[in-house]
């Protein structure tokens, strides 16, 4: 069992009641808290005492808790998911945070992702973007060819499956200051584009799916790499350099065709 001191810590939490609400930061005091538990364990530490308080507590959106689902998705100390490099806020310990700190919690800032309530923000431009192009046409007739008959070369699998790793949390369009969708859609369309499966839509696919992307209201790719950083799941800037080629791949071909 851990003998560790708790942790007293101030927390400057972002409270919005919607989307048409101005907002403000609240400050509340927590006591004693364990540096072995997580921080979402803390954040419900700190409703418990909100509501025996009488007080609304704070909505943040969870689910999974093991770095899996993406939702958990939080701006702390001016950082996405807080210190520490390829996690999730659901796996950030509070051992990562000093007796007596200060802690800033606010949600992701971008014109494409309002805030519902809180730190709650409305991610549903993600799944439009999907909608628009992240599937691939398998016959299901019953005449289904087997996976392993189609010779993939162990680069291009790895690739994929490194993109496929994305798990839509938005750290990448919180992190960048242009609010840039980039590598989001960038590993979703690798994910395809290095597999023969997902050579039947290529083209269609990277069109549609960066046009939802700018209609959405998300910002051009800064360069700086901070969304590479921030990536709880380490997804390379190099995905964003296929997209693209396979961007301007697919407007050569459009065009040669008409």
């Amino acid at each position: 069992m851990s003998t560790a001191q708790g942790l007293n810590l101030t927390l400057k939490v972002w409270r919005q009641k919607n989307n048409k609400d101005k907002g403000q930061m609240e400050t509340y005091q927590v006591t004693d808290i364990s540096p072995d538990s997580s921080f979402l364990e803390m954040m419900d530490i700190l409703n418990e005492q909100l509501v025996g308080e009488g007080k609304e507590p704070v909505a943040f959106d969870h689910d999974c808790r093991e770095g899996i689902c993406g939702t958990c998705s939080m701006f702390i100390n001016g950082e996405a998911h807080g210190p520490g490099r390829e996690i999730t806020t659901c796996q950030l310990h509070m051992r990562e945070f000093k007796n007596g700190e200060t802690i800033y919690i606010e949600p992701w800032r971008a014109k494409a992702f309002p805030v519902v309530k809180d730190l709650v923000v409305d991610r549903g431009a993600f799944d439009r973007i999907m909608a628009a192009g992240g599937f691939i046409s398998v016959n299901t007739s019953g005449n289904t060819q087997d996976a392993n008959a189609l010779p993939i070369p162990k680069y291009d699998a790895d690739r994929a499956m490194d993109a496929a790793t994305c798990i839509g949390c938005g750290a990448c369009v919180a992190s960048c200051k242009n609010s840039s969708a980039m590598l989001f859609v960038s590993a979703k369309v690798s994910q395809f584009a290095l597999l023969p499966q997902g050579k039947v839509e290529a083209a269609e696919r990277v069109q549609k799916m960066v046009k939802v992307m700018d209609e959405e209201g998300f910002g051009n790719c800064s360069n700086t790499g901070a969304c590479e950083v921030e990536c709880p799941k380490g997804i390379s800037l190099e995905n964003i350099a296929r997209m693209n080629r396979e961007f301007i791949k697919a407007g050569a071909a459009s065009e040669h065709s008409s």
